[in-house]
């Protein structure tokens, strides 16, 4: 994909063509509503085998939360950059290319990379504890 999308970006430097403009933009809805697809697909899986779970099991509960927070925050992140992309390949007005207003840039980047990165970062925040080994002992 990233080589395709490249093929696209030098084609578009050396020979700026409405029609491969078209095809990079459809192209880009298509990657990010297939991610969305995949995070839905793998984290929902995820998220109803971790409830199939025994109650009593020790951070159950914490991990449905994280991994249905995540998955949520994911999907919903590629689906309205997937809506976006598209619809600016059709609309000329909706481009995506506002260089003379920041804050759309500002905003739409806002919703659709620094939040949702900030919101998983932030559910995932704890690390799981380190492991002493029976042979080692730290000096104290």
């Amino acid at each position: 994909m990233y080589f395709i999308q490249t093929c696209i970006w030098v084609y578009l430097w050396r020979d700026d063509n409405s029609a491969v403009e078209f095809i990079g933009k459809i192209f880009i809805a298509v990657v990010s509503f297939i991610a969305a697809l995949g995070f839905l697909l793998y984290g929902g899986r995820l998220f109803f085998m971790l409830r199939r779970f025994p109650i009593e099991s020790k951070g159950r509960r914490k991990k449905l939360n994280e991994v249905g927070s995540v998955t949520a925050i994911c999907f919903t992140c590629f689906l309205i950059r997937c809506f976006v992309v598209f619809l600016s390949a059709f609309d000329a007005d909706a481009s995506l290319d506002v260089l003379y207003h920041p804050v759309l840039n500002l905003i739409y980047y806002m919703v659709v990379e620094i939040l949702p990165s900030a919101l998983v970062l932030y559910i995932l925040r704890k690390l799981p504890p380190k492991r002493i080994s029976a042979q080692y002992h730290p000096i104290h």
